[in-house]
């Protein structure tokens, strides 16, 4: 049975070269477009989509409001299409916290041409949404509301411009584009320990679940959250107004402490290293690896080669199959790892493919991450 999508946007253009897009697939039907909320909710009383594919900025009625609505009284997959400047990225952050699935971020010029070289990845986030838990989202605490004007994110995952023409461009590569693979499980030990992250899909809201629950003694915790440029720096502040820990956007050379949360900016690299026995990262430049950038299975990969035993990783609600590798090669340098279950995703795709892979201990609700990482290092 095809998808059923609704688009939602002031502009005719983005409105017409999707529907014509989405008309080339069998598997999508879209069964309407509106130039605004209001004239959408006149048109999904008789047919409601299976995915909605929503602008933020609109006349009458926002973007943002439209959603959260939706969220109340139908839940439905929906996609953001958001501009990516740093006003869109505080907004767009709003967004994912209030449910959106995920994002597709879009240029303020050339947005026709954009929009038809990146065709594949827009109906990759619709197909994806489509098999989303959207009930997992409705779960989580929304507090967009009470946050100031920054969060996802992908967060949600997010793709940018750039990113998707490197998909376009390059092969998928593996975590050897950026650094060598561990190659000893001997780790001197240290009262340091770490605690790793990596999500995409649905991860913007689980991570705020988990770290708005840890206490200011947390081990020092490192995080992936597949987001484009600007939008891990909202995500970050915005945490950080909520939690006890700091939440940063990682720069070149931060220090891992308890305490603190670092997140991989988006568009570069992060990888954990360790001097003596404290533990810093780094930001550093390189491919796509996984197809993403940031990536998990950096990150990682990173950890597993100078941590070892004294880490722990968690691979949460995500598309496709970042990190598997990498949490592999930390559960084999000694590290515990752990997955998130089927049943608290949104996404169970970056979970089952490391369950699949060998590479996790115990497989554990997203209600019991924030306990265990509290454990670490007691």
């Amino acid at each position: 049975m095809a998808i059923k999508v609704m688009i939602v946007d002031d502009s005719s253009v983005v409105r017409q070269v999707v529907q014509d897009i989405l008309a080339r697939h069998h598997d999508i039907e879209v069964i309407g477009t509106a130039p605004d909320p209001i004239f959408a909710m006149t048109r999904m009383k008789t047919q409601w989509p299976d995915v909605l594919l929503l602008d933020i900025e609109m006349p009458r009625m926002d973007g943002i409001t439209f959603l959260k609505q939706i969220m109340v009284e139908h839940p439905t997959p929906v996609v953001i299409c958001s501009t990516l400047t740093q006003k869109g990225a505080d907004i767009t952050m709003e967004a994912l916290a209030a449910g959106a699935v995920s994002v597709i971020t879009k240029p303020t010029l050339g947005l026709r041409n954009f929009l038809q070289d990146n065709s594949n990845d827009l109906v990759s986030a619709i197909r994806a949404a489509s098999r989303a838990r959207v009930s997992n989202l409705r779960s989580m605490p929304a507090r967009a509301s009470a946050a100031s004007s920054s969060s996802s994110s992908s967060s949600s995952s997010s793709t940018s411009a750039g990113a998707i023409r490197e998909r376009m461009e390059n092969p998928k590569l593996s975590a050897d584009a950026v650094l060598n693979a561990p190659t000893s499980n001997a780790f001197l030990p240290t009262t340091e320990k770490i605690v790793a992250l990596g999500t995409s899909t649905g991860g913007t809201q689980a991570l705020e679940v988990i770290l708005t629950a840890l206490p200011r003694n947390t081990p020092g915790v490192v995080v992936v959250q597949h987001m484009p440029e600007k939008f891990t720096k909202s995500f970050a502040d915005r945490l950080n107004g909520m939690c006890e820990v700091e939440v940063l956007e990682a720069q070149h050379n931060d220090r891992i402490v308890p305490g603190r949360v670092l997140i991989a900016p988006g568009g570069k690299h992060m990888v954990v290293k360790r001097s003596g026995a404290q533990y810093h990262v780094d930001v550093v430049d390189g491919p796509l690896v996984s197809r993403h950038r940031p990536s998990v299975d950096v990150l990682f990969r990173s950890v597993a080669k100078c941590a070892g035993r004294n880490a722990v990783g968690f691979i949460m609600t995500g598309m496709g199959d970042d990190g598997a590798q990498g949490l592999k090669e930390m559960h084999d340098t000694g590290a515990t790892t752990y997955a998130q279950d089927e049943a608290s995703c949104v996404v169970f795709g970056m979970p089952k493919e490391a369950i699949e892979l060998g590479g996790v201990d115990e497989v554990v609700g997203l209600d019991r991450i924030a306990g265990l990482i509290q454990r670490v290092g007691r």
